[in-house]
């Protein structure tokens, strides 16, 4: 039978497959829409098989908050290749998302999947991106703080997108320095603002390689522990925000340089979402 414009249409808006694909999927189908869905996820599961092994890469990551400053959202829109992650319309579609996610207070990847941007769904906005390019395109990271201030920042590119939440109001000083606290995230990719978060069997891994190459080293027994503990706090003081040299001045710490700019002011919390790494 012949296959109408309008079924093709209407498959089109309920599976987000390309015009072709649905045409022919109901050509298969004699029709029938509900088979036709059949068809496709069929030829879906095959596709998906055949992509399983091509790495979704490369991409996009809008970092942006809210007027008042006091929230923020950092997404990772990724896609297959660089040609797709410079194209203009790929990142405005990134943060057109990323403002839907920041308007709509997202928590989750799946929140923002969820949305509505221009009266669609995000993931129909992505599915439409698929069938056009041929490429993966998803959400493959998503943050969100909220504080006293918040203060967004995106690398050259887009390649990494940090959000950092501190104490004190924004104004001037604690802005200025809160920027370049997101360079130095950016930059040096500590893994938490302070000791309280790291993770005990991250610190227990360091431990065990410090004890092993101790004992290879043929130390005695009886230093052991302090060795380990030792290595312990240095891939702490090197590794936590507020601990590191400052990238701008080495002779001081973060947490000197922001006390410096503001009594009392600290980092609460803050979120790295970097081109490659799903988060």
């Amino acid at each position: 039978m012949a296959v109408t414009a309008a079924q093709v249409n209407e498959l089109r808006n309920l599976t987000g497959a390309g015009l072709m694909d649905c045409k022919k999927a109901l050509t298969e189908a004699n029709g029938d829409v509900q088979a036709a869905i059949d068809y496709l996820r069929k030829k879906g599961a095959k596709v998906a098989e055949l992509r399983a092994g091509r790495a979704a890469a490369e991409g996009v990551v809008i970092a942006k908050t809210s007027d008042d400053n006091k929230t923020g959202v950092a997404v990772y829109i990724s896609c297959e290749t660089d040609f797709v992650a410079k194209n203009e319309e790929f990142v405005k579609l990134a943060t057109s998302i990323a403002d839907a996610a920041l308007a709509a207070g997202a928590k989750t990847s799946e929140e923002v999947l969820n949305l509505t941007v221009n009266g669609t769904l995000v993931s129909g906005l992505l599915q439409e991106k698929v069938s056009a390019i041929g490429e993966l395109i998803t959400v493959s990271g998503y943050g969100s703080l909220s504080g006293d201030s918040v203060v967004a920042y995106n690398h050259m590119g887009n390649k990494i997108g940090v959000l950092v939440a501190m104490n004190k109001p924004l104004n001037d000083a604690v802005g200025a320095i809160g920027r370049d606290v997101a360079m130095q995230i950016a930059a040096m990719n500590p893994i938490a603002v302070d000791a309280s978060g790291v993770p005990a069997e991250v610190l227990e891994r360091e431990k065990a390689v410090a004890r092993e190459k101790a004992i290879a080293a043929g130390k005695p027994e009886n230093i052991l522990e302090k060795i380990t503990e030792g290595a312990a706090n240095s891939y702490v003081k090197e590794n936590t925000l507020l601990t590191q040299p400052f990238v701008k001045d080495g002779s001081k710490t973060v947490a000197q340089v922001l006390g410096a700019a503001e009594s009392g002011l600290t980092v609460t919390n803050f979120v790295r979402i970097e081109k490659g790494a799903a988060k």
